[in-house]
């Protein structure tokens, strides 16, 4: 017999404004009442995936596009008189609170259970934090989860060191398999035949994080790491138990995109993917 209970999830990745394509997944999946029990992202899967769960349709393209040449949202100004490439009493409390209003009701009140991924610089592992609330407490595990490495100083919250969650799971399928969630939805933001190299800062990231060299031995792994996780979400899709919906090929954009034109072209892929999957994934949930 089938079972009727299974527990449906959304597995959200990162990449900075290459979120700008899963923010238009998202909205094309709440305009077409697309629902999931559970969602869990990583870095701006997280601060843009929060959004499905206040049901705040357009919500991540609007802010983004309208503080896109902000210096106080992101900019060389706000690293250097913050150090947060993003500044974070604007990103996490001026925007959300004053200038584009999260919905904190809806979103209490909205069963679907979210998780966001931060990386712990003493041990070098992912941490998993579910938000309830979104509070202001939680928020900072928000914004640790999109603490990018050398842009962002550590986050410090409940006893703990924290920079981006992409920096030791970038994709946590089989986190969210772990909790029981077995039909399961992924959003990537790299195209299938994307493989991650080492990256080039690799010098910069030693010298910069040498007190912590647990998360910095897990930046060196990541590549690696984050191609096995890739191997791992498309050998499941291919038998038929996960769907994928990523970009076709590499959205070009920088991962600090001011341009709104380019924000707006990124967001309409993402609604272009989203509708062209909406059959196979009414079927698939």
């Amino acid at each position: 017999m089938e079972k009727t209970n299974v527990k449906k999830g959304l597995v959200l990745e990162g990449g900075a404004m290459r979120g700008m394509f899963t923010a238009g997944v998202l909205d094309v999946f709440m305009e077409n009442g697309i629902d999931f029990d559970g969602a869990i992202g990583v870095s701006a899967g997280a601060t843009f995936g929060c959004n499905f769960k206040s049901r705040q349709i357009g919500r991540a393209i609007r802010y983004n596009k309208r503080f896109s040449h902000d210096w106080r949202y992101c900019s060389v100004r706000s690293l250097l008189f913050t150090g947060d490439l993003y500044g974070a009493d604007f990103c996490y409390n001026k925007i959300p609170n004053e200038l584009d209003v999260f919905d904190l009701e809806t979103y209490r009140k909205n069963p679907l259970e979210f998780y966001c991924v931060a990386s712990d610089c003493v041990s070098g592992k992912p941490l998993y934090k579910k938000l309830d609330s979104c509070d202001e407490h939680e928020l900072t595990w928000m914004r640790a989860s999109a603490s990018m490495p050398l842009a962002s100083r550590i986050v410090e919250v409940d006893g703990y060191k924290l920079l981006d969650g992409g920096m030791t799971d970038s994709i946590p399928l089989e986190y969210f398999e772990s909790l029981g969630y077995e039909k399961n939805v992924v959003v990537l933001t790299q195209p299938r035949e994307y493989e991650k190299k080492s990256s080039s800062l690799m010098p910069l990231m030693r010298l910069m994080l040498k007190k912590y060299p647990a998360i910095v031995d897990a930046m060196e792994n990541r590549s690696e790491d984050y191609n096995r996780q890739r191997k791992y979400v498309y050998e499941k899709a291919d038998r038929g138990e996960v769907l994928v919906i990523a970009p076709e090929k590499a959205l070009g954009i920088s991962r600090t995109e001011k341009d709104p034109e380019e924000l707006q072209r990124v967001y309409d892929e993402g609604r272009k993917a989203a509708l062209a999957s909406l059959d196979r994934l009414k079927e698939f949930l």
